[in-house]
Protein backbone atom coordinates (compact mmCIF):
# COMPACT_ATOMS: atom_id res chain seq x y z
CA UNK A 1 0.00 0.00 0.00
CA UNK A 2 1.57 3.59 -1.06
CA UNK A 3 0.30 7.07 -0.03
CA UNK A 4 0.43 10.19 1.57
CA UNK A 5 -0.99 9.23 5.19
CA UNK A 6 2.25 7.70 6.47
CA UNK A 7 1.23 7.93 10.30
CA UNK A 8 -1.55 5.12 11.29
CA UNK A 9 -4.17 7.50 12.12
CA UNK A 10 -3.34 10.53 12.48
CA UNK A 11 -5.16 13.25 14.05
CA UNK A 12 -8.08 11.60 14.94
CA UNK A 13 -10.09 14.51 16.42
CA UNK A 14 -10.40 16.52 13.14
CA UNK A 15 -10.61 13.23 11.28
CA UNK A 16 -14.56 13.35 10.95
CA UNK A 17 -14.85 17.30 9.55
CA UNK A 18 -11.78 16.28 7.30
CA UNK A 19 -12.96 13.84 5.77
CA UNK A 20 -16.78 15.24 5.26
CA UNK A 21 -14.49 18.67 3.20
CA UNK A 22 -12.92 15.83 1.28
CA UNK A 23 -16.02 14.29 -0.03
CA UNK A 24 -17.71 17.51 -0.54
CA UNK A 25 -14.70 18.96 -2.31
CA UNK A 26 -14.79 15.93 -4.48
CA UNK A 27 -18.16 16.20 -5.33
CA UNK A 28 -17.90 19.62 -6.27
CA UNK A 29 -14.79 19.10 -8.36
CA UNK A 30 -16.44 16.04 -10.20
CA UNK A 31 -19.88 17.79 -10.82
CA UNK A 32 -21.79 14.95 -9.42
CA UNK A 33 -25.85 15.08 -10.90
CA UNK A 34 -24.37 17.12 -14.38
CA UNK A 35 -22.84 14.05 -15.69
CA UNK A 36 -24.44 10.24 -16.01
CA UNK A 37 -21.58 8.00 -15.78
CA UNK A 38 -19.89 9.76 -12.69
CA UNK A 39 -21.40 7.61 -9.82
CA UNK A 40 -21.51 8.44 -6.17
CA UNK A 41 -22.18 5.64 -4.48
CA UNK A 42 -23.57 5.47 -0.51
CA UNK A 43 -22.25 2.39 1.03
CA UNK A 44 -22.01 1.80 5.09
CA UNK A 45 -18.69 0.74 6.03
CA UNK A 46 -17.99 -0.62 9.59
CA UNK A 47 -21.18 1.04 10.91
CA UNK A 48 -20.31 4.36 9.42
CA UNK A 49 -21.23 6.32 6.27
CA UNK A 50 -19.01 5.48 3.18
CA UNK A 51 -18.97 7.23 -0.20
CA UNK A 52 -17.73 5.42 -3.19
CA UNK A 53 -16.77 7.33 -5.97
CA UNK A 54 -16.07 5.76 -9.77
CA UNK A 55 -17.15 6.41 -13.45
CA UNK A 56 -19.30 3.67 -15.09
CA UNK A 57 -18.02 1.60 -17.63
CA UNK A 58 -14.36 1.99 -16.49
CA UNK A 59 -14.56 -0.62 -13.19
CA UNK A 60 -14.40 -3.95 -12.84
CA UNK A 61 -18.07 -4.93 -11.30
CA UNK A 62 -16.87 -8.30 -10.05
CA UNK A 63 -13.93 -7.00 -8.30
CA UNK A 64 -15.89 -3.53 -6.82
CA UNK A 65 -18.92 -6.20 -5.61
CA UNK A 66 -16.12 -8.11 -3.49
CA UNK A 67 -15.10 -5.20 -1.99
CA UNK A 68 -18.25 -3.53 -0.69
CA UNK A 69 -18.49 -7.36 0.89
CA UNK A 70 -15.13 -6.00 2.65
CA UNK A 71 -16.35 -2.66 3.45
CA UNK A 72 -19.41 -4.07 5.57
CA UNK A 73 -17.84 -6.39 7.45
CA UNK A 74 -14.97 -4.41 8.43
CA UNK A 75 -14.23 -4.32 12.21
CA UNK A 76 -13.50 -0.13 11.88
CA UNK A 77 -13.62 2.42 9.49
CA UNK A 78 -10.01 3.04 9.65
CA UNK A 79 -9.20 -0.94 9.24
CA UNK A 80 -11.16 -0.32 5.87
CA UNK A 81 -9.42 2.74 4.63
CA UNK A 82 -6.11 1.71 5.65
CA UNK A 83 -5.87 -2.00 5.35
CA UNK A 84 -8.31 -2.94 2.11
CA UNK A 85 -6.90 -6.73 0.69
CA UNK A 86 -6.29 -5.37 -2.83
CA UNK A 87 -3.37 -5.13 -4.84
CA UNK A 88 -3.29 -1.50 -6.16
CA UNK A 89 -4.40 0.59 -3.08
CA UNK A 90 -3.35 4.48 -2.20
CA UNK A 91 -4.44 6.28 0.43
CA UNK A 92 -4.27 10.30 -0.27
CA UNK A 93 -6.44 13.26 1.62
CA UNK A 94 -5.19 15.45 -1.62
CA UNK A 95 -8.55 16.31 -3.99
CA UNK A 96 -6.50 17.09 -7.25
CA UNK A 97 -4.56 13.77 -6.92
CA UNK A 98 -8.19 11.47 -5.88
CA UNK A 99 -10.28 13.13 -8.45
CA UNK A 100 -7.41 12.64 -11.03
CA UNK A 101 -7.79 9.37 -10.30
CA UNK A 102 -11.04 8.75 -10.67
CA UNK A 103 -11.19 10.60 -14.27
CA UNK A 104 -8.57 8.13 -14.93
CA UNK A 105 -10.93 4.74 -14.17
CA UNK A 106 -9.88 4.34 -10.30
CA UNK A 107 -12.42 4.55 -7.38
CA UNK A 108 -12.41 6.26 -4.26
CA UNK A 109 -13.86 5.61 -1.06
CA UNK A 110 -14.43 8.29 1.57
CA UNK A 111 -15.48 7.06 4.92
CA UNK A 112 -16.99 9.82 7.41
CA UNK A 113 -14.58 10.12 10.47
CA UNK A 114 -11.40 8.88 8.88
CA UNK A 115 -8.67 11.19 7.44
CA UNK A 116 -8.27 10.49 3.97
CA UNK A 117 -9.16 8.50 1.27
CA UNK A 118 -8.78 4.72 -0.97
CA UNK A 119 -7.73 5.12 -4.00
CA UNK A 120 -8.39 2.00 -5.63
CA UNK A 121 -7.12 0.55 -9.05
CA UNK A 122 -10.26 -1.02 -10.11
CA UNK A 123 -10.47 0.00 -13.88
CA UNK A 124 -11.29 -1.92 -17.05
CA UNK A 125 -10.63 -0.21 -20.22
CA UNK A 126 -12.74 -0.92 -22.85
CA UNK A 127 -10.10 -2.61 -25.64
CA UNK A 128 -10.42 -4.87 -28.53
CA UNK A 129 -8.47 -8.05 -29.30
CA UNK A 130 -4.76 -7.86 -29.51
CA UNK A 131 -4.78 -8.79 -33.20
CA UNK A 132 -2.31 -8.53 -36.50
CA UNK A 133 -2.02 -4.81 -37.46
CA UNK A 134 -3.32 -4.23 -40.72
CA UNK A 135 -0.70 -1.99 -42.28
CA UNK A 136 2.29 -3.72 -40.91
CA UNK A 137 1.71 -7.55 -41.90
CA UNK A 138 4.52 -9.95 -42.08
CA UNK A 139 4.70 -13.78 -43.39
CA UNK A 140 6.05 -14.99 -40.46
CA UNK A 141 6.11 -13.91 -37.26
CA UNK A 142 3.80 -13.47 -34.70
CA UNK A 143 0.20 -12.09 -35.50
CA UNK A 144 -0.36 -9.39 -32.79
CA UNK A 145 -0.28 -5.56 -32.67
CA UNK A 146 -0.51 -2.59 -30.12
CA UNK A 147 -3.76 -1.60 -28.98
CA UNK A 148 -5.45 1.44 -27.78
CA UNK A 149 -4.78 0.47 -23.97
CA UNK A 150 -1.24 1.75 -22.90
CA UNK A 151 -1.30 -1.06 -19.88
CA UNK A 152 -1.45 -3.95 -22.55
CA UNK A 153 1.39 -2.07 -24.96
CA UNK A 154 3.83 -2.15 -22.01
CA UNK A 155 3.16 -5.42 -20.72
CA UNK A 156 3.77 -6.63 -24.45
CA UNK A 157 7.16 -5.22 -24.31
CA UNK A 158 8.08 -6.68 -21.26
CA UNK A 159 6.44 -9.64 -22.08
CA UNK A 160 9.93 -9.69 -25.09
CA UNK A 161 12.55 -8.10 -22.76
CA UNK A 162 12.14 -9.60 -19.17
CA UNK A 163 15.13 -7.20 -18.05
CA UNK A 164 15.01 -4.81 -15.02
CA UNK A 165 16.96 -2.48 -17.20
CA UNK A 166 14.28 -1.60 -19.43
CA UNK A 167 13.04 1.51 -17.88
CA UNK A 168 9.18 2.88 -18.46
CA UNK A 169 8.91 5.82 -17.40
CA UNK A 170 5.71 7.63 -17.22
CA UNK A 171 4.18 11.08 -17.83
CA UNK A 172 0.78 13.12 -17.88
CA UNK A 173 0.65 15.31 -20.73
CA UNK A 174 -2.84 17.93 -21.48
CA UNK A 175 -4.25 20.19 -18.64
CA UNK A 176 -7.32 18.79 -19.85
CA UNK A 177 -6.79 15.33 -21.56
CA UNK A 178 -4.22 14.29 -18.88
CA UNK A 179 -2.90 11.94 -21.54
CA UNK A 180 -0.62 8.79 -20.52
CA UNK A 181 2.58 9.00 -22.24
CA UNK A 182 5.69 6.47 -21.45
CA UNK A 183 8.90 6.75 -22.52
CA UNK A 184 10.83 3.32 -22.74
CA UNK A 185 14.61 2.34 -23.08
CA UNK A 186 17.42 0.14 -22.03
CA UNK A 187 19.50 1.62 -19.32
CA UNK A 188 22.36 -0.15 -20.61
CA UNK A 189 21.83 0.12 -24.50
CA UNK A 190 20.09 3.74 -25.10
CA UNK A 191 21.88 7.03 -25.33
CA UNK A 192 21.00 8.45 -21.41
CA UNK A 193 21.98 12.02 -22.39
CA UNK A 194 19.11 11.73 -25.59
CA UNK A 195 16.64 10.06 -22.81
CA UNK A 196 16.76 13.11 -20.71
CA UNK A 197 16.46 15.44 -23.82
CA UNK A 198 13.49 13.64 -24.87
CA UNK A 199 12.11 13.48 -21.19
CA UNK A 200 12.26 17.18 -20.60
CA UNK A 201 11.08 17.89 -24.01
CA UNK A 202 7.92 16.18 -22.94
CA UNK A 203 7.48 17.94 -19.38
CA UNK A 204 7.65 20.92 -21.07
CA UNK A 205 5.23 20.41 -23.42
CA UNK A 206 2.12 23.07 -22.26
CA UNK A 207 -1.43 21.87 -24.39
CA UNK A 208 -4.70 21.66 -23.12
CA UNK A 209 -5.31 18.00 -25.04
CA UNK A 210 -3.33 15.76 -27.38
CA UNK A 211 -6.56 15.73 -29.16
CA UNK A 212 -5.41 13.05 -31.81
CA UNK A 213 -2.97 11.64 -29.66
CA UNK A 214 0.52 10.56 -30.88
CA UNK A 215 0.04 12.51 -33.87
CA UNK A 216 -0.77 15.64 -31.66
CA UNK A 217 2.53 14.77 -29.40
CA UNK A 218 4.90 14.53 -32.33
CA UNK A 219 3.91 17.94 -33.48
CA UNK A 220 4.57 19.04 -29.98
CA UNK A 221 7.82 17.38 -29.88
CA UNK A 222 9.22 18.43 -33.29
CA UNK A 223 7.49 22.07 -33.41
CA UNK A 224 10.10 23.08 -36.37
CA UNK A 225 10.94 22.34 -40.35
CA UNK A 226 6.79 21.67 -40.37
CA UNK A 227 6.72 22.34 -44.17
CA UNK A 228 9.56 19.33 -44.50
CA UNK A 229 7.10 16.79 -46.10
CA UNK A 230 9.83 14.20 -44.54
CA UNK A 231 8.96 12.24 -41.66
CA UNK A 232 10.54 12.84 -38.80
CA UNK A 233 9.15 10.32 -36.89
CA UNK A 234 9.03 6.16 -37.35
CA UNK A 235 5.91 4.37 -35.69
CA UNK A 236 5.32 0.92 -35.56
CA UNK A 237 2.06 -1.16 -34.39
CA UNK A 238 4.23 -4.39 -34.01
CA UNK A 239 5.82 -5.57 -30.26
CA UNK A 240 8.37 -7.37 -31.93
CA UNK A 241 9.63 -4.66 -34.22
CA UNK A 242 10.09 -2.14 -31.12
CA UNK A 243 11.45 -4.41 -28.84
CA UNK A 244 13.88 -5.00 -31.30
CA UNK A 245 14.45 -1.40 -31.82
CA UNK A 246 15.06 -1.11 -28.20
CA UNK A 247 17.25 -3.68 -27.69
CA UNK A 248 19.62 -1.70 -30.77
CA UNK A 249 19.41 1.56 -28.13
CA UNK A 250 16.69 2.87 -29.46
CA UNK A 251 14.00 5.21 -27.45
CA UNK A 252 10.15 4.25 -27.72
CA UNK A 253 7.25 6.57 -26.68
CA UNK A 254 3.82 5.10 -26.14
CA UNK A 255 0.67 7.27 -25.65
CA UNK A 256 -2.57 5.76 -24.48
CA UNK A 257 -5.58 5.26 -26.74
CA UNK A 258 -2.82 5.18 -29.72
CA UNK A 259 -2.31 1.31 -30.87
CA UNK A 260 1.63 2.07 -32.37
CA UNK A 261 4.40 3.44 -30.70
CA UNK A 262 6.78 6.01 -31.46
CA UNK A 263 10.74 5.05 -32.71
CA UNK A 264 13.42 7.74 -31.43
CA UNK A 265 15.81 8.99 -32.98
CA UNK A 266 15.13 8.29 -36.32
CA UNK A 267 16.38 8.59 -40.18
CA UNK A 268 15.34 8.06 -43.41
CA UNK A 269 17.09 4.59 -43.89
CA UNK A 270 15.12 3.37 -40.93
CA UNK A 271 12.08 3.04 -43.47
CA UNK A 272 13.80 1.17 -45.35
CA UNK A 273 13.69 -1.97 -42.88
CA UNK A 274 11.11 -3.60 -42.26
CA UNK A 275 9.65 -7.15 -39.97
CA UNK A 276 10.22 -9.10 -42.74
CA UNK A 277 13.92 -9.17 -43.19
CA UNK A 278 14.77 -10.53 -39.49
CA UNK A 279 12.67 -13.47 -40.18
CA UNK A 280 14.37 -14.61 -43.57
CA UNK A 281 17.61 -16.33 -43.86
CA UNK A 282 20.37 -13.27 -44.60
CA UNK A 283 20.22 -13.83 -48.17
CA UNK A 284 17.00 -13.07 -48.64
CA UNK A 285 16.38 -10.57 -45.87
CA UNK A 286 19.19 -8.53 -47.98
CA UNK A 287 17.69 -8.87 -51.02
CA UNK A 288 14.50 -7.76 -49.74
CA UNK A 289 16.18 -4.78 -48.26
CA UNK A 290 17.65 -3.78 -51.23
CA UNK A 291 14.75 -4.04 -53.32
CA UNK A 292 13.09 -1.80 -51.01
CA UNK A 293 15.88 1.05 -51.28
CA UNK A 294 15.89 0.72 -55.20
CA UNK A 295 12.05 0.68 -55.64
CA UNK A 296 12.26 3.62 -53.53
CA UNK A 297 14.49 5.54 -55.94
CA UNK A 298 12.04 4.27 -58.59
CA UNK A 299 9.03 5.66 -57.34
CA UNK A 300 11.10 9.14 -56.89
CA UNK A 301 12.94 9.31 -60.68
CA UNK A 302 11.10 7.56 -62.59
CA UNK A 303 8.52 9.54 -64.16
CA UNK A 304 10.79 12.61 -64.13
CA UNK A 305 13.66 11.03 -65.81
CA UNK A 306 11.22 9.86 -68.21
CA UNK A 307 9.80 12.98 -69.15
CA UNK A 308 13.20 14.87 -69.21
CA UNK A 309 14.40 12.38 -71.67
CA UNK A 310 11.44 12.29 -73.81
CA UNK A 311 11.53 16.07 -74.32
CA UNK A 312 15.50 15.43 -75.68
CA UNK A 313 13.55 14.23 -78.71
CA UNK A 314 15.70 13.20 -81.65
CA UNK A 315 18.86 13.53 -79.73
CA UNK A 316 17.97 10.44 -77.42
CA UNK A 317 20.25 7.44 -78.64
CA UNK A 318 19.31 4.78 -80.93
CA UNK A 319 19.31 2.26 -77.34
CA UNK A 320 16.83 4.44 -75.70
CA UNK A 321 14.57 5.34 -78.54
CA UNK A 322 12.01 2.56 -77.46
CA UNK A 323 10.90 5.03 -74.38
CA UNK A 324 9.46 7.65 -76.79
CA UNK A 325 5.96 8.15 -77.10
CA UNK A 326 4.12 6.45 -80.05
CA UNK A 327 0.74 7.67 -79.64
CA UNK A 328 0.03 10.95 -79.09
CA UNK A 329 -3.33 12.36 -76.64
CA UNK A 330 -4.77 15.82 -77.25
CA UNK A 331 -3.71 16.54 -73.99
CA UNK A 332 0.15 17.43 -73.25
CA UNK A 333 2.44 14.76 -71.63
CA UNK A 334 3.19 16.69 -68.11
CA UNK A 335 -0.72 17.50 -67.75
CA UNK A 336 -1.22 13.77 -68.12
CA UNK A 337 1.04 12.61 -65.56
CA UNK A 338 -0.34 15.33 -62.78
CA UNK A 339 -3.44 13.96 -63.75
CA UNK A 340 -2.42 10.88 -63.25
CA UNK A 341 -0.75 11.58 -60.18
CA UNK A 342 -4.61 12.96 -58.72
CA UNK A 343 -6.25 10.80 -60.25
CA UNK A 344 -4.59 7.94 -58.47
CA UNK A 345 -4.68 10.12 -55.14
CA UNK A 346 -8.41 10.45 -56.07
CA UNK A 347 -8.65 6.26 -56.16
CA UNK A 348 -7.06 6.26 -52.79
CA UNK A 349 -9.22 8.64 -51.10
CA UNK A 350 -12.59 6.63 -52.48
CA UNK A 351 -11.18 3.51 -51.39
CA UNK A 352 -10.38 4.35 -47.67
CA UNK A 353 -14.44 5.81 -47.74
CA UNK A 354 -15.68 2.87 -49.50
CA UNK A 355 -17.27 -0.16 -47.90
CA UNK A 356 -15.09 -3.41 -47.62
CA UNK A 357 -18.06 -5.04 -50.10
CA UNK A 358 -17.56 -2.86 -52.99
CA UNK A 359 -14.08 -2.48 -53.20
CA UNK A 360 -13.86 -4.81 -56.00
CA UNK A 361 -16.40 -2.54 -57.72
CA UNK A 362 -14.43 0.68 -57.10
CA UNK A 363 -11.35 -1.76 -58.24
CA UNK A 364 -12.50 -2.50 -61.69
CA UNK A 365 -14.29 1.14 -61.98
CA UNK A 366 -10.96 2.45 -61.34
CA UNK A 367 -9.11 0.27 -63.91
CA UNK A 368 -11.70 1.39 -66.62
CA UNK A 369 -10.82 5.21 -66.28
CA UNK A 370 -7.81 4.54 -66.13
CA UNK A 371 -7.11 2.00 -68.37
CA UNK A 372 -8.36 1.58 -71.60
CA UNK A 373 -11.32 4.42 -71.50
CA UNK A 374 -8.51 6.80 -70.93
CA UNK A 375 -6.36 6.12 -73.70
CA UNK A 376 -9.38 5.45 -76.28
CA UNK A 377 -10.55 8.85 -75.39
CA UNK A 378 -7.19 11.01 -76.15
CA UNK A 379 -6.85 11.86 -72.64
CA UNK A 380 -3.97 9.61 -71.90
CA UNK A 381 -1.25 8.22 -74.08
CA UNK A 382 -0.21 4.26 -73.25
CA UNK A 383 3.14 5.13 -71.69
CA UNK A 384 1.77 7.79 -69.28
CA UNK A 385 -0.70 5.08 -68.04
CA UNK A 386 2.45 2.48 -68.47
CA UNK A 387 4.59 4.78 -66.45
CA UNK A 388 2.28 5.88 -63.45
CA UNK A 389 1.19 2.40 -62.86
CA UNK A 390 4.52 1.21 -61.89
CA UNK A 391 4.79 4.12 -59.97
CA UNK A 392 1.81 3.82 -57.94
CA UNK A 393 3.06 -0.03 -57.48
CA UNK A 394 6.20 1.37 -55.98
CA UNK A 395 4.51 3.85 -53.42
CA UNK A 396 2.71 0.87 -51.81
CA UNK A 397 5.96 -1.09 -51.55
CA UNK A 398 6.57 2.18 -48.84
CA UNK A 399 4.72 1.19 -45.07
CA UNK A 400 5.34 4.89 -44.43
CA UNK A 401 2.60 6.62 -45.82
CA UNK A 402 4.43 9.44 -44.65
CA UNK A 403 7.42 8.93 -46.86
CA UNK A 404 5.19 8.00 -49.44
CA UNK A 405 3.70 10.99 -49.34
CA UNK A 406 6.75 13.13 -49.33
CA UNK A 407 8.49 11.51 -52.45
CA UNK A 408 5.08 12.24 -54.37
CA UNK A 409 5.72 15.64 -53.68
CA UNK A 410 9.56 15.57 -54.59
CA UNK A 411 8.61 14.13 -57.86
CA UNK A 412 6.00 16.10 -58.50
CA UNK A 413 8.41 19.24 -58.32
CA UNK A 414 11.04 17.46 -60.25
CA UNK A 415 8.45 17.13 -62.54
CA UNK A 416 7.20 21.32 -62.51
CA UNK A 417 10.97 21.80 -62.50
CA UNK A 418 12.03 19.88 -65.60
CA UNK A 419 8.99 21.11 -67.38
CA UNK A 420 9.59 24.81 -66.49
CA UNK A 421 13.72 24.75 -66.94
CA UNK A 422 14.28 21.24 -68.27
CA UNK A 423 17.74 19.68 -67.87
CA UNK A 424 18.42 22.77 -65.10
CA UNK A 425 15.13 22.26 -63.05
CA UNK A 426 15.47 18.75 -63.12
CA UNK A 427 18.89 18.56 -61.39
CA UNK A 428 17.69 21.53 -59.08
CA UNK A 429 14.61 19.79 -57.86
CA UNK A 430 17.09 16.61 -57.40
CA UNK A 431 19.21 18.97 -55.33
CA UNK A 432 16.39 20.60 -53.43
CA UNK A 433 15.29 17.02 -52.68
CA UNK A 434 18.64 16.03 -51.02
CA UNK A 435 18.74 19.65 -49.09
CA UNK A 436 15.27 18.53 -47.48
CA UNK A 437 16.19 15.22 -46.81
CA UNK A 438 19.72 16.71 -45.18
CA UNK A 439 18.12 19.09 -43.50
CA UNK A 440 15.05 17.31 -42.23
CA UNK A 441 14.75 17.78 -38.13
CA UNK A 442 13.91 15.03 -35.60
CA UNK A 443 13.16 14.93 -32.52
CA UNK A 444 15.34 16.69 -30.36
CA UNK A 445 18.31 16.23 -33.38
CA UNK A 446 19.82 12.83 -31.53
CA UNK A 447 21.27 12.08 -34.75
CA UNK A 448 21.18 12.80 -38.96
CA UNK A 449 18.34 12.04 -40.88
CA UNK A 450 21.09 11.02 -43.09
CA UNK A 451 22.73 8.93 -40.63
CA UNK A 452 24.90 6.55 -41.08
CA UNK A 453 25.62 8.30 -44.46
CA UNK A 454 26.39 11.72 -42.85
CA UNK A 455 28.25 11.53 -40.52
CA UNK A 456 29.49 8.34 -42.17
CA UNK A 457 29.59 4.73 -39.65
CA UNK A 458 30.97 2.23 -41.67
CA UNK A 459 29.61 -0.72 -39.02
CA UNK A 460 26.14 0.82 -39.15
CA UNK A 461 26.02 1.45 -43.01
CA UNK A 462 26.99 -2.48 -43.57
CA UNK A 463 24.10 -3.34 -41.06
CA UNK A 464 21.68 -1.06 -42.63
CA UNK A 465 21.95 -2.61 -46.66
CA UNK A 466 23.30 -6.03 -44.85
CA UNK A 467 21.09 -8.07 -42.83
CA UNK A 468 23.07 -9.91 -40.22
CA UNK A 469 22.19 -13.46 -38.96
Amino acid sequence: MRGKMTEKYANPANAADKSLSLCHRIEQMLNIGESFDILRHQITVAGSKGTLFYIDGFVKDAILNKLEEYFVTSATPEECIHNIPYIEVDVSDDPDVLVRGIMSGQSVLVVEGVQGAALMDTRQYPTRAISEPENDRVLRGPREGFTETLIFNTAMLRRRIRDPGLIMSWHSVGEKSRTDVVVAYLKDRADMDYVKRIENKIKSIKTDALSLGQQSLSELLVKKARWNPFPKIRYSERPDAAAAMLMEGSVIVLCDCYPAVMILPTSIFDFMQESDDFYFPPAVGTYLRLTRIAVFLLALLLTPTWYLLILQGDALPTWLQFIRVTEHADIPIIVQLFLAEFAIDGLKLASLNTPSMLNNSLSVVGALILGDFAVQTGWFCPEVILYMAIVAIANFTQQSYELGYAVKFMRMIMLLATAVLGVVGYFAALVLTFVLVAANKTVEGGRSYLYPVIPFNLRSFKRMLIKNK
